[in-house]
């Protein structure tokens, strides 16, 4: 009785058999054995699984589509990013650059200032220490 069972689940198996193989896309096939092995079947049974057939030809079809678009628009999202990214790090860039000359002229200023009241601060002393 067991050895019945596995055999004839051994014969459904071998009706259809589906093969998934993963390249760019996802592709489905399904082979069918040879004529002889399988049982003969009625028209209306013929047309059933030619529909599903074609329902996986359909899918596996807009499948690969949904995943090529995808593909399409995650490059694209990516090189936007990409430029974004580039623009906001250059304008960082020029912000600090303007900072360091801002810094560098408020410095010349103060260096030139600090030296005119160490000058006064001279005349104010020697004006002091002369009677």
């Amino acid at each position: 009785m067991e050895d019945e069972k596995t055999e004839s689940t051994r014969k459904r198996t071998k009706l259809v058999e589906e093969k998934v193989t993963l390249t760019e896309g996802a592709i489905v096939e399904v082979a069918e054995e040879d004529a002889e092995a399988n049982p003969p079947v009625s028209e209306q049974m013929e047309v059933y699984m030619n529909q599903i057939l074609e329902k996986i030809d359909n899918f596996t079809q807009q499948v690969s589509e949904l995943l090529e678009s995808g593909k399409t628009y995650f490059r694209e999202l990516s090189t936007e990013f990409e430029e974004r990214v580039i623009a906001i790090h250059k304008e960082q860039m020029e912000k600090w650059q303007d900072e360091i000359k801002e810094l560098r002229f408020l410095d010349a200023s103060n260096e030139e200032i600090n030296a005119m009241l160490h000058n006064a601060q001279l005349v104010l002393h020697n004006v002091h220490n002369d009677p």
